[in-house]
């Protein structure tokens, strides 16, 4: 079938669920729902799968029509579930019952998910974790501390990283599983933010046991599965939005508009030009979606990444200077959790939140890194534990 009439069988179907699901009456679950057994929370998946089968670009052409009738945007929804949990399962889960048991409840946001990949001994150097899974007969026994997990006190599930055998080298040493959240032994704990939010945890894992059916991909493979979950989530945070002008620069030319007493000839050149960064990195992200196969990202969505989170601080750093003074009053700085979903505050707390933009989701450094290996083909980084058994790697 060709690309002219799959984008119209796509539209067609948006179309109907919005006629039969009105998103401005129903509720989001309900709407997400529907979406998803009409092929439309993933086109590029399977049918049956929440997807048509059809081009990964041609998402763009379902979420015009929903998005445009009033629906959610699911990515902001369930971050981790849409952006990394779902590409992850469908390509590694064991088999087609379990993918339909956790993909329609993700992409309806009944079920939230989070990422359990950092911790404290092991950011940046994510092969270096230590989190422990032992087998015990059908089922893995888990032991082990993960930092920075994003919304872990409203996951449901979570994407688990572990060391199943520390004495081969660190990033073959590894498996991956799904946790679940709700298990015996898992507890999370808060992590106050710069801004006061504790939109990140840390999760303590102890002796909570995750049933062989649920490991991703074979033993000892963590790290090949894990990057299908890396790819994809520098993808997602790297993506701008198919709107002219939309995303973190709207915010800014919203607040310019709204203040006029505050403008100056200099500003306004700044502005311009961060708008037009913001419209180059848009035309980028929209190339490489209507280029896109059925597959899934590569090193590519590094790209997008490095430069979004970038763009994103030094927007948030042109609103503080226009603001001057007001730009250091800030409501408060009390522990808050973000129960409903919403983190984002006043824009003193956006510009405080856009500090984490080069750290999560692989640092800036490690994006320059992934691009030059891997698409410049430039000589790697010296790694002095290369071949190493994990267990013999010094640790602070």
């Amino acid at each position: 079938m060709s690309a002219t009439a799959d984008a119209e069988r796509v539209a067609e179907r948006a179309r109907r669920v919005v006629e039969e699901h009105d998103p401005k009456v129903v509720p989001v679950p309900e709407f997400l729902a529907a979406c998803y057994d009409a092929g439309l929370a993933w086109v590029h998946f399977p049918e049956g799968l929440g997807g048509m089968g059809v081009s990964r670009g041609l998402q763009a052409v379902a979420d015009a029509v929903l998005q445009g009738a009033g629906g959610p945007m699911p990515l902001g929804l369930n971050p981790m579930g849409y952006g990394m949990a779902a590409p992850t399962v469908r390509e590694h889960a064991q088999s087609e019952e379990l993918k339909r048991f956790w993909l329609r409840p993700l992409a309806s946001t009944e079920d939230i998910w989070c990422q359990l990949f950092s911790e404290p001994g092991a950011g940046s150097d994510l092969a270096g974790l230590a989190t422990s899974a032992v087998p015990d007969g059908d089922e893995w026994v888990i032991n082990g501390q993960k930092v920075w997990t994003s919304l872990a006190h409203r996951a449901r599930w979570g994407l688990l990283l572990a060391r199943t055998d520390p004495g081969v080298a660190k990033h073959k040493g590894l498996t991956y599983f799904v946790l679940d959240m709700h298990a015996p032994g898992v507890e999370t704990r808060p992590l106050r933010q710069l801004t006061g939010q504790a939109e990140f945890n840390e999760v303590y894992i102890t002796d909570a046991r995750i049933p062989d059916a649920h490991r991703l991909g074979a033993i000892g493979n963590g790290w090949g599965v894990a990057m299908t979950t890396l790819m994809n989530e520098r993808s997602a945070l790297g993506g701008s939005g198919s709107r002219r002008g939309a995303g973190t620069i709207s915010e800014a030319v919203g607040l310019w508009a709204a203040r006029p007493d505050l403008q100056t000839p200099v500003l306004r050149e700044r502005l311009t030009q961060l708008w037009l960064r913001s419209e180059a990195q848009r035309l980028t992200a929209q190339r490489s979606r209507a280029t896109a196969s059925v597959g899934g990202p590569g090193p590519e969505g590094s790209i997008g990444k490095l430069v979004g989170a970038e763009l994103n601080q030094h927007i948030y750093t042109w609103c503080m200077d226009l603001l001057g003074a007001e730009g250091i009053l800030y409501h408060s700085y009390a522990l808050e959790r973000d129960d409903d979903g919403d983190c984002r505050g006043p824009i003193q707390q956006r510009f405080l939140r856009s500090k984490a933009n080069t750290i999560e989701g692989g640092t800036s450094e490690v994006m320059r890194n992934i691009l030059a290996e891997r698409i410049l083909g430039l000589p790697g980084d010296l790694r002095a534990d290369a071949g190493m058994p994990w267990k013999e790697i010094p640790r602070g």
